[in-house]
This record gives structure tokens, sequence and C-alpha cells, in this order.
């Protein structure tokens, strides 16, 4: 049998590495201190940029964040409005980097979509998260309380915290990211499957108007393992800006080193 030539194999995984990068921000940003790996999973709208979570956490964690198609370094690439399709691109890239013990934080539909992955790891029969935290979203199968993905753009706008941004790029590029991400969110149909075996932690601000605290305790069905509620004082639905230190820390509390 002719062996595979080198040059093609340098090729594949250079491909494979790239692919990687672009979907992983800050992968192997900390290759000789890393002891474990946290996966952020932005939410709505948002790129990878908007969590600062690195920079509060000890260098001992490598910080990967997603970066979905559609905003920042990606931003020429269309946005996604499937979930399955997000998790079908994320769940082997992630699954070639869980040498490490890793955990997932998820946001709002980055919850979702981290939950969502958990899933898809598990079919794939690879290492599975230590644990999820889960942030700002009702568990699913809980019903949208005011689905907005096929509101009129005035009125999609009108719910929209676009305040200071300039007229021609929120038209432009934010309104139909922001649309394709609630789209993502709201035709999402949870399959019946087991629990998790994964701990979960689940987090909001005690002033999120979008989620009360039954449908976040409602997260508790789909783990058979620890369950863990946690509410931030005070705080509003984006509460992850300007806690990013209480957050680390609590992070780095429940998901502590393992030899």
């Amino acid at each position: 049998m002719d062996r595979p030539d080198p040059a093609l194999r340098a090729s594949v995984t250079m491909t494979a590495a790239g692919l990687a990068a672009a979907w992983l921000r800050g992968l192997g940003s900390r290759d000789v201190t890393a002891q474990r790996r946290l996966f952020v999973f932005p939410h709505a709208g948002a790129g990878a940029s908007a969590y600062r979570l690195a920079a509060y956490l000890p260098d001992t964690v490598e910080v990967c964040t997603v970066q979905l198609p559609g905003r920042e370094s990606r931003f020429a690439e269309p946005a996604l409005t499937s979930l399955d399709e997000a998790v079908a691109a994320l769940a082997p890239l992630i699954a070639d980097h869980t040498d490490l013990p890793y955990a997932f934080f998820g946001h709002s539909m980055g919850s979702l979509i981290a939950f969502e992955t958990a899933r898809r790891l598990r079919a794939l029969g690879t290492r599975m998260p230590d644990r999820l935290f889960l942030s700002g979203m009702r568990a699913p199968g809980l019903p949208d309380r005011d689905p907005r993905h096929t509101l009129p753009d005035d009125e999609l706008l009108a719910t929209a915290d676009f305040d200071g941004v300039d007229a021609e790029l929120r038209e432009l590029l934010l309104l139909p990211l922001l649309r394709a991400d609630l789209t993502l969110c709201e035709t999402y149909t949870p399959r019946a499957e087991a629990p998790l075996p994964c701990p979960l932690t689940v987090l909001a601000g005690s002033d999120d108007d979008s989620v009360d605290e039954t449908e976040l305790a409602d997260w508790h069905r789909h783990t058979s393992a620890d369950f863990q509620l946690h509410l931030f004082p005070g705080a509003p639905h984006l509460y992850v800006r300007g806690t990013e230190r209480e957050l680390a820390e609590m992070i780095t509390r429940t998901f502590p080193a393992r030899g």
C-alpha cells in the first residue's frame, strides 16, 4: 500500500488547525502553563471579544472562546440559523482538544449551544466536560416568552441595545446577525435524551427579567450529577460584562485543578 504523501498530511493538519483557530479563539494561548481549559460560548449578537474572562483566570486555565460565523474576524461568513449546524461544526473541534480537564461556560444563546455540544460529545464517545456553567437562559424545552426572530426590522431594532452604533452598521451587519442568532435559539427543539453525567452550575443576574428562578432551576432535569444555582445580586441579563472577576473566581472555585 502506498504511504500517504507527507506534504498532503501536513496540508490537512494545517487546514484542521486553521479551522480550530477560527472557531476557538485563544486555543493554544497558554500551552506551557495550561492544566485545564474553559470553552466559552457567547450570547446572541456577540463575538469572542465580548468576554474577558481570561484576564481574571489563572494561567493554568486556557480560555477558548467560540467565534461563530458572521461576527468580528468572521463577519464575511453567513451567520448560522440552526443550532444543530453550530453543534455539528463545533463538537469535533472541541473533541480534538479534550486532552486536559475542561469545562463549558455559556451565556444565554451560548448556554443552549454549550448544552447541545456536550450532548454531541457524549454521542461521539469523547471525554466529557468536568462541569457546565450555564448562564442567563431558561432550561431546554421551556417555551420562549416573546419570540422575536420574525419581527419586522423596525420592531426588532426597538428590542435591541444598539445605542451609539452607526446606523449603517446597525442595519447592514448587526440586525441580520441578531435575527440569525434569535432564529437559532427560537427554532431549537431539544431531543429527548438521558440527562448528562456532567455537573451543572446555572447562573443568572437576580434582576434578569428574561428568565426567572423557576426556569433556571428546571435545568436540574438535564443532569444526573451535581446541580448548583447561583444568582448575582442586583445584576441584569448581561451581568457578565463588569462581573468577570467575580465570575472567574466562582469558576475557579467550582472547577478546581486536578492532578
